[in-house]
């Protein structure tokens, strides 16, 4: 179910202080914002950076921070059986797999929130929907409470079973841009094709950066 915070306070706010208090050197080092608290460390500035994972794909497979090690990659949050705005993501990440289809340094990772019902073989399948490509989009799944900490924490973003809704779960519209460091670089309306071709011209701009 679309939860209401496309670009949500806290990522807006992040951008505008990142923008509002980098000094120069900062401005030319970095092409895009960088989301979430940064603090300083004697002259080195700390970024807030996505915490340690281990997740299952589609095929079984381990995928964790040593899959994403030195590569750019899309993250989002869905469920199989969700009929809202997850159809539309999925389809709308099949641009970003085409744009970046014989770029193996680009992956896609999806999150389910509702594990216990999205297995390895139902992400097999859901994936085989979408033309999901091996070692490109993983589908992931695993310990509930772990995806939705790593959400909240780590994403910025919502991830949670809500009774209430007519789904039976919330989680974020956004699709969000990490770099090889770990970093939040963009956050995207994963339901507007507009944004999504945002986010594939700003994968381009991000891989030319050196930092």
């Amino acid at each position: 179910m679309k939860l209401k915070q496309t670009l949500s306070i806290l990522a807006v706010s992040a951008a505008i202080f990142f923008t509002a208090c980098k000094p120069a050197a900062e401005e030319k080092k970095f092409l895009l914002p960088v989301f979430g608290e940064k603090k300083k460390s004697n002259n080195d500035t700390i970024y807030h950076t996505i915490g340690e994972f281990s997740f299952t794909n589609q095929f079984g497979e381990t995928v964790n921070n040593k899959t994403v090690a030195n590569k750019i990659y899309v993250a989002d949050f869905f469920f199989a059986t969700c009929q809202s705005i997850c159809p539309e993501m999925s389809t709308n990440l099949k641009d970003v797999q085409k744009a970046f289809e014989n770029d193996d340094t680009l992956l896609i990772l999806c999150h389910t929130v509702n594990p216990l019902h999205d297995t390895v073989e139902v992400l097999n399948i859901y994936g085989t929907v979408y033309g999901a490509k091996k070692d490109k989009w993983h589908f992931l799944t695993g310990n509930k409470k772990q995806i939705y900490d790593l959400a909240k924490t780590s994403y910025l973003v919502n991830a949670l079973e809500e009774d209430g809704s007519p789904e039976g779960f919330l989680h974020s519209e956004l699709l969000l841009l990490i770099d090889k460091k770990g970093r939040i670089r963009g956050m995207y309306d994963g339901t507007d094709k507009v944004q999504v071709q945002k986010l594939i011209k700003e994968i381009k701009l991000l891989k030319t950066e050196v930092n």
